[in-house]
């Protein structure tokens, strides 16, 4: 039940994403969808530290509620949020 309610929320761009960008690479990574940003918030921990395994650096966090078209954005003019988490 829980997993149809995440499938219907998603689809109307409602579920809870957390958005991570990295300054090196220059990327944003969408992980989810998660039901709640509790739950989003629960997970981040461990995809930070994914990407620092993986050298990333000026990691900043953000939750949304949306429906990304793409996982993995890599661009060299992306352009960051000054409202987000900087870890």
């Amino acid at each position: 039940m829980r997993e149809q309610l995440i499938t219907v929320l998603d689809f109307f761009g409602l579920a809870c994403w957390l958005e991570i960008t990295t300054n090196h690479p220059e990327c944003i990574y969408y992980f989810g969808p998660f039901l709640s940003q509790r739950e989003a918030q629960s997970y981040s921990q461990g995809y930070i530290e994914d990407l620092k395994g993986e050298n990333a650096v000026g990691i900043i966090t953000k939750f949304k509620r949306c429906k990304p078209k793409t996982l993995t954005i890599f661009d060299e003019n992306i352009s960051y949020s000054k409202s987000a988490i900087v870890i």
